[in-house]
């Protein structure tokens, strides 16, 4: 239930923790209106939300953001969102020519451009080298402990790095700069061939990020390997990939099968138009990590044994869902809504409550749900992810 206030001129719509059933009571404390607002149904809960679930929400917005000269960063760990214990996340961006200097993990990367562009570099352990320039909608993946570097082009760039480790922070990486202010100047000296002097100006802590100039372009940068260049490509186009599309929106799926290399984390990129709804759905083999890109969206988590709570999203925020609990995923305005679903599973798997009841013996379906026979014709055999 809302009423209306006066607010800077303007009629300020103050909900109220009222159910239309006539659940709940005003809220005349101090409050958060406008977090309020944007909760609504954490505010007043459907109904049917039940039971005892822990937190499935957290948003970028509420973390703290590590500035340098050429960037920043924000991350959702374990710390954050207790229940994320599989994946971990950052929100970065770039200037133009900021570096996210040579550093290399005990987690694998995975990663999604959200715009401008930026360039990545690594090697493998066999001494094969990767150079590329990625753009809104790609996608890189680093194995674990290979060494790499991104860096903003032109307009510089914003991105989000997953890694498949909940209690990961990417403030506590192995960074070159990190090692050599760690290494007395005599050990770098015998293992690099050169004299000691050669070494009085370097960093004396961990650079993490710095700005440099824009580069040129990768072919002026390309460095011949004699061992030649990685033989699977750590960029994926995802935005490229041809979509399933359905009346409600569109879905892309990416993970070994489509990017052989990123055997650790899949994922799919989700859109729901106004009015279309992520249908509801499990995920059999992993824990799902999602990142709102767009819009704004609600979703209920069944957790079984009667347990169901709701929760709502919008534009930089985390959600999660542990295996095989039951959700949707609404779209809650009138823009599109763009999500990523993410996973520590080197496939997506997920199975649609409709297409299970549809593949079903129907007088076993209809018997268990009292089910009408308007919904026993209506179900699909064929899955839409979005409706």
């Amino acid at each position: 239930m809302t009423k209306g206030s006066q607010h800077n001129g303007k009629l300020l719509i103050v909900p109220q923790p009222i159910r239309q059933d006539g659940a709940g009571g005003p809220d005349m404390g101090p409050r958060d209106v406008m977090r309020d607002r944007e909760n609504p149904d954490m505010l007043v809960p459907p109904a049917t939300d039940s039971g005892l679930m822990p937190n499935l929400k957290m948003s970028f917005s509420d973390t703290h953001m590590q500035l340098n000269h050429g960037g920043w960063s924000r991350e959702i760990t374990v710390r954050d969102l207790p229940i994320a214990t599989t994946l971990a996340g950052v929100n970065m961006s770039l200037t133009p020519g900021g570096v996210r200097e040579l550093h290399w993990h005990q987690q694998s990367e995975w990663a999604y451009m959200i715009w401008g562009t930026a360039r990545i570099t690594s090697i493998d352990q066999d001494g094969r080298n990767f150079i590329a320039d990625v753009g809104p909608g790609d996608l890189w993946f680093f194995p674990k402990g290979l060494p790499h570097s991104i860096q903003g082009l032109e307009e510089g760039c914003e991105f989000l790095l997953v890694f498949d480790d909940g209690a990961f922070s990417d403030l506590n990486t192995l960074s070159i700069s990190d090692w050599f202010a760690h290494t007395p100047s005599e050990v770098l000296s015998v293992n690099f061939g050169v004299p000691e002097s050669a070494f009085q100006s370097r960093p004396a802590d961990q650079v993490y990020i710095f700005q440099d100039q824009v580069p040129d372009s990768v072919a002026s940068q390309e460095v011949p390997s004699p061992y030649g260049t990685v033989p699977l490509s750590f960029k994926h186009r995802l935005l490229a990939q041809e979509p399933l599309i359905t009346p409600g929106g569109s879905v892309r799926i990416v993970d070994s099968t489509n990017f052989p290399i990123s055997t650790t984390i899949a994922a799919a990129l989700v859109e729901i138009k106004p009015g279309g709804m992520r249908e509801m759905h499990w995920h059999p083999n992993a824990d799902e990590w999602q990142y709102y890109l767009t819009g704004q969206g609600r979703m209920t988590v069944f957790g079984g044994n009667g347990t169901a709570r709701t929760f709502n999203y919008r534009a930089g925020d985390v959600g999660y869902v542990p295996v095989a609990m039951g959700h949707y995923v609404q779209n809650t305005s009138t823009e599109t809504l763009w999500f990523l679903e993410i996973f520590r599973s080197d496939r997506f798997e997920d199975i649609s409550l409709n297409q299970w009841m549809a593949l079903t013996p129907r007088e076993l379906v209809r018997d268990n749900l009292h089910a009408s026979s308007e919904l026993l014709k209506a179900l699909r055999k064929v899955k839409w992810p979005v409706v």
